[in-house]
């Protein structure tokens, strides 16, 4: 029935078909002209019939004045409380639209000395509406924006942050004594993560100021054990057993975390760049990929393009001032640069293995070494308990945690002094040791007098010698990459001014010291210079003070001394927590000790100079 009326309508005639599609063409073309086709036709069968047409738009006029969009950003609580800080007078302020995004860009510079600019905000044209704003420090240093899991991914969500604090406090804990000090100090080992949760939300200014109790508090409990030589009273509830079973576990989780939900950041691109250099015949200083060369990648959100064509004729991303650090931590990955290689470029943003697989290999493995050093430390010097409490304390600790999902270097100088600590008996071994963690993190310098004067710093000649011995050694394994350049007296002076020279003059927000720039605080230089000397002369006295030193007295001066330094730093980060930590962990859970050791001889006999030390028996 359907055919045969659709049949009905049709005109056999010449004159009929003209007359029909003059009808259909005034109907169409009305219509045609009152709507545009926005989406595909199909028939009653799905096949296409009609094919939609999309103009190309063109950007429109903008709906805001560059006046408008100031005012916009200047009206935004954030940037209006930071901007009277400043005299209105002194203030340039400029607005600049993206017409293809639609966004104003918006800064404000003040003329005060050191200011800069104060202001970096978007708004949108459309809407007015100001969708970023960076005040202060957070305009110049974007890892003071708080971008949700910059550093480590993962290991910045809620439940895992404190899954990993509540398994660290239930393992460690007094329960018999919940007034305990071994609870509080814990808990102050934990209190770094209220400074964290602040500089994770952008709150530099509040982040800051909450580490320096903690430092202060475990600084002053160093110094008491270091100048007692006994350890706490307490001991934990858990059975051997179960603490190794919760520390395997555990390395299975930080595993885990690592290679699927954690990041690199530069300093862990800068360690591969440096281990690839090695490898290629050339040291790292001074070798660094620059974006001087021919843009090569694409440019992210910024519209900066990291990628650029280096001298070697290779597409790398670039990162100039990667080579700031001892010429161990880039030796440290030239392993995983041998097993996994590098393509040269960096995805930091990339949260699994795939971002750059080395830097990753390298965490995993020098965290690891790091555990099965407290673990040998403990079993030494204290016996099957303190090495399982040893190295569940590093597997546990949150801010070890932090520095494997970082993938950074961090892990390098702690692991090596943890080794040094364990061969302390042994002065070459000492030496070498201690020299490497130097060579790799220049903190470590600061431990030259201290481990020098173990046990008795009027003790043998011999022991002096090799001790200084080591040092020649592992100061020889860190330097003779100087000998790659035709000229290793130049690239030693190049060393020095990427290293040492850079790091101090360096300025940063991430302290309380260097905020003299910003209005409203004051200035501390005097203050931290003072401290900077009060702390080079602690590094001499404990030389001399106490006399004779035992294993835990190292340790706690050790840790008393790394902790100083980072309390004078310009630049501090959360990274640097496990640092002093297995130090202040070996000092705060191992047991009451022996009595201290009386002088050694002026020169002992061979078979005793190595022999090992138990703070408690070891059955």
């Amino acid at each position: 029935m359907e055919l045969r009326r659709e049949q009905a309508l049709e005109l056999p005639t010449p004159a009929g078909r003209l007359a029909l599609l003059l009808s259909l063409a005034a109907l169409v073309v009305p219509t045609s002209a009152a709507a545009v086709q926005k989406a595909p036709v199909y028939d009653s069968h799905g096949n296409l019939t009609g094919t939609p047409f999309v103009p190309q738009d063109e950007p429109g006029p903008a709906e805001l004045t560059d006046k408008e969009a100031i005012a916009a950003v200047l009206a935004y609580p954030k940037v209006a409380d930071w901007v009277e800080r400043y005299p209105a007078d002194g203030l340039t302020k400029q607005a600049t639209l993206d017409e293809d995004a639609g966004t104003w860009s918006v800064k404000v510079w003040s003329d005060l000395p050191d200011a800069g600019q104060i202001v970096d905000a978007n708004v949108d044209d459309q809407t007015a509406e100001v969708t970023e704003a960076w005040t202060g420090p957070q305009v110049a240093w974007k890892m003071a924006r708080g971008y949700d899991g910059a550093f480590g991914r993962g290991i910045n969500r809620l439940w895992v942050w404190l899954t990993f604090c509540v398994v660290f406090l239930v393992g460690l804990a007094d329960f018999r004594r919940i007034a305990s000090v071994r609870n509080l100090d814990l808990l102050v080992l934990l209190s770094f993560s209220a400074s964290l949760y602040f500089f994770n939300i952008g709150d530099v200014f509040t982040a800051m100021p909450l580490i320096y109790p903690a430092l202060a508090y475990l600084l002053g409990r160093m110094i008491w054990v270091g100048a007692r030589g006994r350890g706490g009273s307490s001991r934990p509830v858990w059975p051997v057993w179960a603490l190794l079973a919760a520390t395997v576990f555990l390395m299975g989780f930080r595993t885990t975390l690592n290679v699927v939900d954690s990041n690199v950041i530069d300093v862990g691109l800068a360690g591969i760049d440096g281990g690839q250099r090695i490898v290629q015949g050339e040291m790292p200083y001074g070798h660094m990929p620059t974006d001087d060369g021919k843009a090569c990648g694409l440019p992210d959100a910024d519209g900066y393009v990291r990628e650029h064509v280096q001298t070697n004729g290779r597409c790398e991303s670039a990162n100039e001032r990667g080579d700031t650090y001892g010429p161990v931590s880039y030796l440290g990955y030239v392993p995983a640069y041998l097993a996994v290689g590098f393509s040269g470029k960096w995805n930091g943003g990339s949260s699994t293995w795939a971002g750059l697989p080395a830097a990753h290999l390298t965490s995993l493995l020098w965290d690891l070494l790091a555990l099965v050093g407290m673990g040998v430390l403990g079993l030494r010097f204290g016996g099957r308990m303190l090495g399982a409490t040893l190295a569940f304390a590093w597997a546990a600790y949150p801010f070890t945690q932090y520095v494997s999902s970082s993938n950074s270097n961090d892990a390098i100088m702690p692991a090596l002094l943890v080794w040094g600590l364990v061969f302390l008996t042994s002065p070459p071994t000492r030496g070498l040791f201690l020299a490497l963690a130097a060579w790799t993190k220049f903190a470590a310098l600061l431990l030259l007098p201290l481990w020098a004067s173990y046990p008795d710093w009027r003790g043998a000649l011999r022991s002096k010698v090799t001790y200084l011995l080591g040092l020649v050694l592992g100061t020889a394994i860190g330097f003779w990459i100087l000998f790659l350049e035709p000229d290793p007296l130049h690239a030693a002076r190049v060393f020095w001014d990427r290293t040492f020279g850079w790091q101090l003059s360096r300025s940063s927000p991430f302290s309380i010291w260097d905020w003299d720039q910003y209005p409203g605080y004051p200035n501390l230089h005097h203050v931290q210079t003072g401290l900077k000397i009060v702390l080079l002369f602690g590094a001499l006295a404990v030389y001399f003070v106490p006399r004779v030193k035992n294993e835990l007295q190292v340790a706690a001066l050790s840790a008393a001394l790394l902790i100083g330094f980072e309390a004078v730093l310009t630049h501090w980060f959360y990274l640097y927590i496990p640092w002093f930590f297995p130090f202040v962990a070996f000092a705060l859970f191992a047991p009451a000790l022996l009595p201290v050791r009386a002088a050694e001889p002026a020169e002992p006999p061979p078979e005793l100079e190595h022999e090992p030390r138990a703070l408690v028996p070891t059955s």
